[in-house]
């Protein structure tokens, strides 16, 4: 199984609240709702950093993970139409695109 982890900052001017309300209630429905999502998608989460006394604030407004079962299903689900006109357009409404950090990883369960 491939992990995709997305770590995203929100768009000048939005607030973090705003960001939230719109990756949570709107996008991830909307990833969700494609049926690439259900054929091609082994879990989708999006995550928001809380207050954490005695850490740094976070570098990131929120992280998005994607697992697929292999490559291919990756390169078919980005390259669906499903994908390139309804989800894909979205993202930069409320996503900093350039500053997406990625990471592809191979995950372990360890505990």
């Amino acid at each position: 199984m491939i992990k995709f982890i997305y770590m995203i900052n929100r768009v000048d001017g939005m607030t973090f609240e705003e960001f939230v309300d719109h990756h949570r209630n709107h996008h991830a429905p909307l990833f969700t709702s494609i049926p690439e999502a259900r054929q091609y998608v082994k879990k989708y989460t999006v995550s928001h950093p809380v207050p954490a006394e005695g850490y740094p604030s976070p570098a990131y407004d929120g992280v998005t993970e994607i697992w697929f079962e292999n490559w291919a299903d990756h390169n078919t689900f980005f390259a669906s139409k499903n994908y390139k006109e309804l989800v894909n357009p979205d993202e930069s409404t409320f996503i900093d695109m350039n500053t997406v950090a990625v990471v592809v990883a191979e995950e372990t369960v360890v505990v």
